[in-house]
């Protein structure tokens, strides 16, 4: 149920939730991506994004950034099998490092349907110099058929709970966002299953909520979510919300005690007058420090998407971003 329109650039439709556009800018080109999820290898800061083949950049600073490559040089082979009218467009991938390796999640779907599926591809490492660098794809973690599920196999996020078992957050519209625990090996679901509803908006048309992403503090889990439009341009309304739990898997409740199933969800960040449209967010800590990462259309590029990594704050055990911060963190995309 997601959307798209045209910007004044010249642009390629990527998908839901996603448009590459490329336009020439006469100022120092900034990193242009939806959907951004990061890692960290050594010194090296890794971006992976929706796009053909998932995009990834790489920087040392958080600042200047450099394109990597993509994930797939060719669509996952069972792609098309799971939807006849994919376009080669990866959504939304989650990247999760464990026991030496890493796990790229991606999800392949059919524009406005719940004919998707979330699958899997692991390499040793990120750098394409090594010589261990291989992606190897494990296929279809799970997978939504129309009208036998109610929920949609879209935005793959991964957490561990205190035991160290590891979880998938996923899910867009449809009847909400929903937490399944991942065999050991990561690459399948456990056995016998466990699900868990986390977030929903029955009283809403088409329930806009998507892109879940728990993030672990202290005695909390957090789980953000992103609320409305995205991907209309300059009229996306797209805000970032959270809620917290003491449980893995939830319930999930805002400052007002609002449980994220029932519509609830502390706003953390929206849109203003020079930035629209922020949210697929993900939350990570780097050297101590925590970092909101999203996207946001710039309101003077036409409505541009920008990489966004925003320094993170709390208060009383809740989130802080601050607004100022989107004209600050700039990006800036360097050519090899």
């Amino acid at each position: 149920m997601k959307h798209a329109k045209k910007f004044a650039h010249t642009c390629k439709l990527l998908g839901a939730s996603t448009l590459l556009c490329l336009a020439s800018n006469t100022m120092a080109k900034q990193v242009e991506v939806h959907d951004p999820v990061m890692t960290k290898e050594g010194d090296t800061y890794y971006v992976f994004s929706t796009g053909m083949g998932i995009t990834y950049y790489e920087s040392k600073d958080l600042k200047n950034w450099q394109l990597t490559g993509r994930v797939f040089k060719d669509e996952p082979s069972w792609a098309k099998r799971i939807a006849s009218d994919f376009g080669g467009h990866l959504w939304a991938p989650d990247v999760y490092q464990k026991d030496g390796k890493f796990y790229l999640y991606y999800s392949v779907s059919a524009f406005g349907k719940n004919t998707s599926a979330i699958g899997v591809t692991v390499n040793e490492t990120l750098d394409p110099k090594s010589p261990n660098y291989k992606w190897i794809d494990h296929g279809i973690v799970i997978q939504s058929v129309p009208e036998r599920d109610n929920w949609n196999a879209i935005d793959p996020a991964i957490v561990e709970d205190g035991n160290g078992t590891p979880w998938m957050s996923f899910g867009s519209f449809w009847g909400g966002l929903k937490l399944v625990k991942l065999d050991d090996d990561m690459v399948r679901l456990a056995q016998p299953q466990e699900w868990h509803s986390i977030s929903a908006r029955p009283n809403t048309e088409h329930g806009p909520v998507e892109a879940p992403y728990i993030f672990k503090k202290n005695d909390y889990y957090y789980l953000f979510v992103s609320f409305d439009k995205c991907c209309q341009g300059l009229d996306s309304t797209y805000n970032v919300r959270v809620g917290r739990s003491k449980n893995v898997e939830g319930p999930y409740l805002d400052k007002e005690g609002r449980d994220l199933n029932n519509g609830g969800g502390s706003l953390v960040i929206e849109g203003n007058k020079d930035w629209v449209a922020l949210g697929h967010n993900a939350a990570y800590t780097f050297d101590g420090k925590d970092y909101l990462v999203l996207h946001a259309y710039e309101t003077a590029d036409n409505g541009l998407q920008k990489l966004r990594i925003l320094p993170m704050t709390w208060d009383d055990n809740w989130p802080v971003v601050d607004s100022s911060d989107l004209n600050k963190r700039t990006t800036k995309l360097i050519e090899k």
